[in-house]
């Protein structure tokens, strides 16, 4: 999402990731490649010209060795427990590295950025979804092709590679935001879930036609229940309902545009993550899942506890019962439960979890 923000931190730190030279062990997949905005982000806003970032403390006080590498929580993230479980390295963002060895993945994702080119332009730059595949382009065509004999291994490496993407969400925190112009604002909302269906479907079948086979799209959560909506919308209940039923029109329609993708791109396995059932179940049921906090952020947040962090301050103690790290965030326990649920289980992830797909 979009980590906001309107604030620009005195402590940038730059953190250099060098490529890993992989496991130790046989991996599942020859490689983990990451798209998205600031919930798969992993330091790639870090270089960019933005507000949108979380290079400095709290952010990372739960990852190794306690760095703040610009991942927008405070550990891990969803990718990098996909990329435990696959048996990978981190999948480092595109913009610390220097290809060096041969990859076994790379992140692209984001903060700020969505589905359409002007999302998150107010903050700054970010790399668009359009941006991020651009990138991958020059991956496939470039950089991949000298570890690789010929145009066959190149594409055989793809073809089982794991692709994970998560966009949209920015889309519809800029829509429902009206100090924000944009050629969006006249369509209602059945029309605007359309426009995005329709742009993300071309950006995904461009990602097969680079090489990519095995696609994990992730729904947009529930953000109408994330602090930065919570506290600043008049609502009844726990969450705003009618941000949720907006989103919720964007994610009834992508079943079927999977599946027409499915359909009509041979050799493709596009898989559907139910990010946003997932979310609103957790948050229904918290105490199912070891969780007390359903509403508040953990860190010390901006505005009202609707934005980012307050750089060097302490976050709660009991981080591992919260769902939201800052206004806009998870923590580092969601996303290690969605990651296990997609990886292993039976409906969080459909119509196969990633292991399975790992074996096509």
């Amino acid at each position: 999402m979009r980590g906001d923000f309107k604030y620009i931190s005195f402590f940038f730190v730059v953190i250099f990731l060098h490529f890993p030279s992989g496991n130790s062990n046989s991996p599942l997949a020859p490689a983990l490649y990451v798209f998205g905005d600031s919930l798969f982000d992993s330091g790639n806003n870090n270089f960019l010209l933005t507000l949108s970032k979380a290079n400095f403390p709290p952010y990372g006080v739960n990852f190794t060795k306690r760095e703040a590498t610009g991942r927008f929580t405070n550990g891990k993230i969803f990718p990098d427990f996909i990329a435990d479980f696959l048996g990978l390295p981190f999948p480092p963002p595109y913009k610390t590295i220097r290809i060096s060895v041969k990859p076994t993945g790379l992140n692209y994702a984001s903060g700020s950025c969505g589905i359409l080119p002007e999302t998150g332009r107010d903050l700054g730059k970010c790399l668009t979804m359009d941006d991020q595949i651009n990138l991958f382009e020059r991956t496939v065509k470039f950089e991949l092709p000298r570890y690789y004999q010929n145009s066959s291994e190149l594409w055989g490496y793809l073809g089982k590679s794991i692709f994970v993407v998560t966009m949209g969400s920015n889309d519809y925190l800029d829509h429902f935001q009206p100090t924000i112009s944009d050629s969006t604002r006249s369509l209602d909302p059945q029309q605007f879930a359309q426009l995005l269906i329709d742009q993300l479907s071309t950006k995904l079948e461009r990602l097969y036609n680079l090489g990519a086979r095995k696609i994990v799209m992730f729904e947009i959560g529930p953000i109408g229940c994330i602090p930065s909506i919570t506290r600043q919308i008049k609502h009844n209940g726990t969450c705003v309902e009618d941000v949720n039923k907006a989103v919720a029109i964007f994610n009834n329609h992508l079943p079927s545009m999977l599946k027409n993708l499915n359909t009509t791109l041979p050799g493709s396995n596009f898989v559907l993550g139910h990010a946003y059932s997932l979310a609103t179940n957790v948050i229904s049921n918290p105490k199912l899942y070891g969780l007390t906090d359903t509403s508040n952020p953990c860190c010390t947040a901006l505005a009202n506890g609707t934005s980012i962090c307050i750089p060097l301050l302490q976050p709660c103690p009991n981080v591992d019962e919260h769902v939201f790290w800052d206004g806009y965030h998870l923590t580092e326990t969601m996303y290690s439960l969605m990651a296990t649920r997609c990886f292993y289980g039976t409906s969080a992830c459909t119509p196969l979890n990633i292991q399975e797909l790992t074996q096509i």
